[in-house]
């Protein structure tokens, strides 16, 4: 059974992590996924280089039952962003998925000193890099969606909290981009276009089973320098996670949230690749014994009906 089969999907930063884990997943669900990012045989991307390229991510939708195509975007670049939907367009004249997991703060991230004490130069690159590149991306690859009046847009954060996250630029990137699954689905909501926010658990990336010394075979032993990787999840899993709501017609009741993969995992019934159901907020509870407290509907409840939707209702024009 192939549940995504016919459809067209952009994952925008499939290099490595997350990225990667989804489109190899779309393709499992045999998606057409278009994989993007700026790292290609031969030409690594500037910055800490890593062995990873889109080639490699293409080629795994292919192993899984889809079809990749690797494209080189550096989605920071409007004309870059702009070539890449034009071809979209041309070759299948339609987009019916978008991923925005564009990243790229792994060394800019700052833990421990206050803001004041913070680069500013390294937010701003972060913001730029994981936030403005996602909004740039939806601008031109949306009204493809919006042309036929269907499509799902994910945009890939980490938690599902409004809570802070330990550092000031980190957090206003991850909070940014749930708003921007929220703000897109105000403007969409005179559509059938979904957006929404997901953010996976512990994630056990390249990079992560590389800090911790092991590997996807051993990587168990990773919780003897982090315990809490014990309750790590593989890329596969947010993958299918994405999969599983491209694939519910009734996903346009999830517009404007931010969702988890190991709630869907329950909800939709898929794991991860090794089987297992990792669920990240029961063992945040159980080890440390407090509540887990999720952006849920009261959460989101100050978000809805602000004045400007009230005294203009027929906002946006379309």
């Amino acid at each position: 059974m192939k549940p995504l089969e016919g459809r067209i999907a952009l994952v925008a930063g499939a290099t490595r992590g997350a990225g990667r884990g989804i489109a190899a997943m779309l393709g499992e669900a045999g998606a057409t996924v278009y994989c993007t990012g700026r790292s290609v045989r031969g030409q690594p991307a500037s910055g800490p280089k890593r062995p990873e390229t889109i080639e490699e991510t293409a080629e795994l939708v292919d192993a899984r039952g889809g079809k990749g195509i690797a494209v080189r975007v550096d989605h920071s670049v409007e004309e870059e962003v702009i070539a890449l939907c034009e071809r979209i367009r041309r070759e299948q004249d339609r987009l019916d998925i978008l991923v925005n997991d564009i990243w790229g703060g792994e060394k800019l991230v700052e833990f421990g000193p206050p803001f004041w004490k913070q680069s500013a130069a390294k937010g701003q690159l972060m913001f730029e890099r994981a936030v403005f590149t996602h909004l740039l991306t939806s601008r031109y690859a949306v009204p493809l969606m919006v042309e036929q009046d269907r499509g799902l847009i994910v945009e890939v954060t980490d938690g599902n909290i409004f809570g802070y996250r330990g550092s000031l630029w980190y957090d206003l990137v991850k909070m940014s981009v749930i708003r921007l699954a929220f703000g897109m689905s105000r403007d969409l909501r005179r559509t059938k276009v979904t957006a929404l926010a997901l953010t996976p658990g512990f994630l056990r990336s390249e990079e992560m089973l590389e800090a911790f010394g092991v590997t996807e075979a051993n990587w168990r032993d990773g919780a003897k320098v982090e315990p809490d990787f014990i309750c790590s999840e593989s890329p596969f899993f947010v993958g299918r996670a994405v999969a599983a709501l491209a694939a519910d017609p009734n996903v346009g009741s999830k517009a404007g949230r931010v969702f988890a993969s190991w709630d869907l995992a329950r909800e939709y019934g898929f794991t991860d690749v090794d089987g297992t159901q990792p669920h990240w907020a029961e063992h945040f509870e159980r080890t440390y014994r407090t509540p887990y407290k999720i952006a849920d509907e009261a959460a989101y409840a100050s978000w809805l009906d602000g004045s400007i939707e009230t005294v203009r209702p027929n906002w946006p024009v379309y």
